[in-house]
């Protein structure tokens, strides 16, 4: 007969962790995730755990592990450095854009973990290609990755709006606090604060957003 202990393992998996951990993160922001706290999730101790995580850093890395394991990256090509570029990039977005609370901890997997290395080694491929050295690649490579996981984790678009009448309301108020700016000081904010108060088309933000990226690298080659 397979002792309790045992049994708790086989039953508390590291991807089932994981997968909690991502649960928890994404609805209560990564300080809810903690090892007493997931213990609690799965009905087991805090020392059950500890079979497949040492301590909060090495869950942290598991979650980043988690992330990086996502970019899902486009078969290598033959079109323009740029438009590679941008594509590899759109993949590590998409990969950490469903979870903003913890974006950032991608950063501390990308030398890290296989799924990392391979990232890492296309965008450096591809700078190297635009005719960068190596040195600058890795600056300008360095800055896309942080860029990219800024961008995701200071995500503009609103939370969770209050419902029906109670939405409504706090748009009218926001384009009505707007409106009232004194126009001699801010007339720009105030002509484009309709579009500053609604929920913009995020896909559509998002792709602005990597094309400014990717432009800036091209300017930086071209200079």
């Amino acid at each position: 007969m397979a002792k309790r202990s045992d049994v708790t393992r086989t039953r508390l998996s590291r991807d089932a962790i994981i997968v909690s951990a991502v649960s928890l993160a994404d609805a209560e922001g990564l300080e809810a995730v903690t090892i007493r706290r997931l213990a609690q999730e799965h009905g087991v101790t805090p020392m059950a755990m500890y079979w497949h995580f040492n301590d909060k850093d090495s869950l942290l890395d598991g979650l980043a592990e988690y992330l990086m394991t996502a970019v899902r990256l486009p078969a290598p090509g033959d079109g323009p450095w740029d438009e590679r570029l941008r594509a590899v990039l759109h993949a590590f977005l998409e990969a950490i854009r469903p979870h903003p609370a913890f974006a950032g901890l991608a950063l501390r997997r990308i030398l890290a973990a296989e799924a990392g290395l391979q990232l890492a080694e296309r965008v450096l491929d591809l700078l190297r290609q635009a005719g960068f050295a190596a040195g600058k690649a890795a600056e300008v490579g360095t800055f896309l990755m942080c860029a990219i996981v800024a961008l995701v984790a200071s995500d503009p678009t609103p939370g969770p709006w209050p419902a029906d009448d109670d939405r409504d309301q706090l748009v009218r108020d926001k384009r009505a606090r707007l409106a009232s700016l004194p126009p001699e000081r801010y007339p720009n904010v105030i002509a484009a604060g309709p579009a500053l108060v609604v929920c913009r088309d995020s896909d559509e933000y998002f792709a602005l957003n990597l094309d400014l990226l990717v432009q800036g690298v091209r300017g930086i080659q071209r200079g």
